[in-house]
């Protein structure tokens, strides 16, 4: 009996990619693959937050846990976040969080003491850590970007002062197919053809199918013109399109290149563990493939 190989080999196909957005394809592979890439996508590439806050003084209008609420919503730069450790795992500090390998320290401390209004803000946080801050969203490079001392620029607002009234706190950071009748297509005069490829909103259906967004105008065009299943749309059951969007913290394509790094970590898991070893006899070619075999 020949053996079975179950081995795929998917392709990436990036459409769009910048700091903060990306846009690829997967293809040749199925939907489990695709699905489990989302959820660790979602749920367990990691990222830094501000997880314990120590206030000494809030004058403020805002109740201490407001604050610490606002705070660790605040993104942080997170290119560290790979190699660093869960304070519950890490041996360097027995757990406390209180060290280099597991945390890092933020310090806040602001007073206004004129008539005006201080904006206490996320660039009002200083970190023990210059790889991780928050996140600035103001972009240098661009050139209408409004000037010094705009919204964008003074970063995420934590609280607003009036005179006399201070914070100072501790905080830790603990794709579709389309198929086209050609028999039908050929029954179509010029004029047909180009009222038809026109009612459709993005006219991509025959230039790039690859960027088609489904809509059903050609399908109905196509009914209205006597050639009903003239064109036949489905979904591709082996390619599948990502839109990843990042809050900053780390950049979408590290955090896709992040995703993949951990997905095989749990492969790896899966493939090594004894289960695995022992279901070969129960799944055969597939359980020694599972392994490398």
């Amino acid at each position: 009996m020949e053996s079975v190989s179950y081995q795929r080999f998917p392709k990436i196909k990036i459409r769009e990619m910048k700091d903060d957005y990306l846009k690829f394809e997967l293809r040749e592979t199925d939907a489990s693959v695709a699905n489990a890439l989302r959820r660790v996508m979602i749920a367990e590439v990691p990222t830094i937050a501000i997880d314990l806050v120590e206030i000494e003084v809030n004058s403020s209008v805002l109740n201490d846990e407001f604050i610490a609420h606002r705070l660790g919503l605040i993104p942080l730069t997170s290119e560290r976040a790979m190699e660093m450790r869960f304070s519950r795992d890490c041996d360097a500090c027995d757990g406390d969080g209180q060290c280099e390998y597991c945390s890092v320290e933020f310090h806040l401390r602001a007073k206004c003491v004129t008539d005006q209004t201080l904006d206490v803000t996320s660039k009002d946080l200083y970190s023990s850590d210059h790889a991780v801050i928050p996140v600035d969203f103001s972009d240098p490079s661009d050139p209408n970007e409004p000037s010094d001392n705009t919204e964008t620029q003074r970063g995420v607002i934590i609280v607003k002062l009036r005179r006399g009234q201070e914070l100072r706190l501790r905080a830790f950071m603990y794709e579709p197919e389309i198929h086209i009748n050609e028999d039908l297509m050929e029954t179509l005069t010029l004029e047909e053809k180009l009222s038809w490829i026109e009612s459709s909103p993005t006219r991509v259906v025959v230039v790039d199918p690859e960027a088609y967004t489904y809509d059903d105008e050609v399908i109905k065009k196509a009914e209205a013109m006597g050639k009903r299943g003239l064109i036949d749309i489905r979904a591709k059951e082996d390619s599948f399109i990502f839109t990843v969007e990042s809050t900053g913290a780390v950049k979408a394509s590290q955090l896709f290149l992040n995703a993949i790094e951990i997905l095989k970590q749990k492969l790896d898991a899966v493939r090594l563990s004894d289960d695995t070893v022992e279901a070969d006899d129960q799944f055969g070619e597939l359980g020694v493939h599972m392994r490398g075999g």
